[in-house]
């Protein structure tokens, strides 16, 4: 799924014309204002990639007894509200069943932006600026487009299961093994507390080593589909870095198959880890 977060008052006319841009399933997240501090959203999409109009985020649930709501219209879109603890939650509740995302005022590390409003600067976001513009008229929507759809994506291990569930083979596997890698904060009790990762990499280097490893896997008796992901960019304390899955006949193929495609990972494609804990910044692969 491609995520871009749009700042400003004139957002949602952006997301309207961006959306028809699109091709793909696109869901919309308004977190333009919020409901007594308790995080209340609501996120709206339409099957065909368009994209359906979007409740306000201050909408409460019916039943206060429930944390969702959803509602299911004929047509096979669907609106709700409730109550999530971040943005990072949508992202990955949402990223497998969509081709975009498209949140109307909030931002994150990894998700890149767009800036609507002269009191909103490129340093105050976390994330990639694409454009800037005072209105959602003057933004070229072909431009923003294609820098989206090259900005990298966000992957979750859900994301790659339903692929290889989705495989030509899969009526005859019993067997799916994953991996994630995530940011250790420590390895001892008594060390520096690590804040944050940031992985670099050649342009296309990584994922044609990663398509690679994968492709031997897979020619593997008894292993049907192998995907692999690698976050780049800073991935803070506790968040999630690094996915292999395997879809396979049976157990055994498929953790060996698990176990090889991470260490072969490791030792085979040129990823550069820089690592900044409390006490310090340092390149990982200087120290080894």
């Amino acid at each position: 799924m491609q995520p871009i977060s749009i700042l400003g008052s004139d957002a949602a006319a952006l997301a309207a014309a961006l959306a028809d841009r699109l091709d793909g399933r696109v869901a919309v997240v308004d977190r333009r204002e919020r409901h007594d501090g308790d995080g209340d959203s609501t996120a709206k999409s339409a099957p065909d990639g368009g994209v359906a109009d979007v409740q306000s985020a201050e909408a409460t649930l019916t039943n206060p007894n429930c944390d969702t709501e959803i509602a299911l219209a004929a047509d096979g879109s669907w609106s709700g509200s409730g109550r999530v603890d971040g943005l990072d939650e949508l992202l990955d509740d949402l990223a497998p069943a969509h081709d975009y995302l498209l949140v109307l005022g909030e931002s994150r590390l990894r998700v890149p932006a767009v800036l609507l409003d002269d009191d909103v600067s490129p340093g105050d976001v976390p994330g990639q600026v694409l454009a800037t513009a005072s209105s959602a008229d003057d933004v070229a929507l072909d431009r923003l487009v294609a820098d989206l759809d090259d900005a990298e994506p966000w992957i979750t291990r859900e994301t790659l299961v339903r692929r290889v569930e989705a495989s030509s083979d899969a009526d005859r596997s019993g067997a799916i093994a994953t991996f994630t890698g995530r940011v250790r904060e420590r390895d001892g009790a008594d060390d520096d507390r690590t804040t944050h990762l940031a992985f670099e990499t050649y342009e296309g280097v990584a994922g044609e080593r990663m398509d690679a490893i994968a492709a031997d896997l897979t020619d593997r008796d008894g292993v049907f589909d192998v995907r692999m992901h690698h976050r780049t960019g800073v991935i803070e304390s506790g968040e999630d870095i690094v996915f292999v899955v395997v879809l396979a006949g049976h157990r055994r193929e498929a953790f060996r198959a698990v176990e090889d495609g991470i260490d072969r990972l490791k030792d085979e494609v040129p990823i550069f880890k820089k690592e900044t804990t409390e006490a310090e910044a340092f390149w990982v692969h200087q120290r080894e």
